[in-house]
Order: structure tokens, then sequence, then C-alpha cells
């Protein structure tokens, strides 16, 4: 069964976005390098972010989000993010009216069914879980093996947090991955268990 992986570029003060749900400059560190991390060329990274982004994204094999997150992207356009097999969404309401069946998005409702559905798609892929409200009732559940945040030099000051609204004490042990990129600081750390 594949590592559950809570992941998200986050500023140095513990945010994912603004009180708008604007991201800022959290994701240009995607833009500052001259190494392209996909096919599209859209995205150009540092060496050594490429090194780091390019390994993880081809473990994942599903993306649990919540609905939020789905109606913020609208939904991918039914197409999963980044080369992803699946997507899981976590959500109380039903699947928007007309949307594709085949596409391969899942609606469940809570976290628990969330990462059960993912361990039966992923096979022994990762499953990346976004941080933010959904991720830190997946932590608080007990269900992260790792965390993975791409820290970026700036301070929100508020807005949406890194870990929802997770408030009990969780320790991670010391990070094993530590790699310097342009505008960013990649980190891995894994759940102490």
């Amino acid at each position: 069964m594949g590592n559950v992986v809570m992941y998200s570029s986050v500023s140095v003060d513990g945010f994912i976005a603004d009180e708008n749900d604007q991201p800022g400059p959290l994701f240009d560190w995607l833009l500052s390098g001259d190494v392209p991390l996909d096919e599209s060329g859209a995205l150009k990274v540092s060496q050594a972010s490429y090194e780091h982004t390019r390994a993880y994204w081809d473990q994942i094999g599903v993306t649990i989000c919540g609905r939020h997150v789905f109606d913020l992207t609208d939904g991918w356009h039914g197409k999963p993010p980044s080369g992803i097999d699946h997507v899981v969404v976590v959500t109380h309401r039903p699947q928007p009216e007309g949307w594709d069946p085949e596409a391969p998005f899942h609606f469940v409702d809570g976290v628990e069914a969330a990462v059960a559905k993912a361990q039966e798609l992923a096979g022994d892929r990762l499953i990346e879980v976004a941080a933010g409200e959904v991720g830190g009732q997946v932590l608080a559940a007990g269900l992260v093996d790792e965390v993975r945040m791409d820290v970026v030099p700036v301070v929100f000051g508020s807005g949406k947090r890194f870990f929802g609204s997770v408030h009990a004490q969780h320790l991670l042990e010391d990070p094993d991955v530590v790699t310097q990129g342009n505008r960013v600081l990649h980190l891995r750390y894994r759940m102490c268990r």
C-alpha cells in the first residue's frame, strides 16, 4: 500500500493561500528556472527542483482534495493534474451536474472513506493529500505517513493554513529530504509513529 503524503507549497508562516484563496507568489518557483518540469514546457524550474519534484510527481497515483479545491480548479476540467491517475474528492455534495461519469474522479463523504478509496486505486503508488482543511483532517485521523512542503520565502500574515484547523500536537521526524531550489525549499518529514 502506498504512503499517504500531505503536500502543498506554503509560505514561511504556514499559509497555502491568502484570505481570498489566492496563492500569491507560492507557485512562482514553478517558473523560476530553465528546466521544463513536464511535457507542456510551461513550468520551468531549477535543476534541483526538477529532480526533487519530478521524482515525487512520478510516484503519485491518487490525489485527495476537498470540494473547495475541486471547485476552485473547476475540477481540472475532468483531467487529473500532473499526470496523476485519479482524484478523490471529499465532499458532502453530489458530483456536479453534467459531470462526465468516465472522468477518473471519485466523490466520497469523509476523509477515512477518501483514504480507503485512494488506497484501493493507488496500489503501491503514493497517495497525495492536498494540504488545508482536508489534509488537516487526514492528519488528525492519524492517516498521514509523511508531510512534504515546498516552502516559499514569503510571509502572508493570514490566510488558509497548511494544516487547516488542526489544534492538537503531532510530532514529525527530522526532515530526511531538504532540497534548495530557486525561490523554494523542498522538505519531507515522516510522521513519528
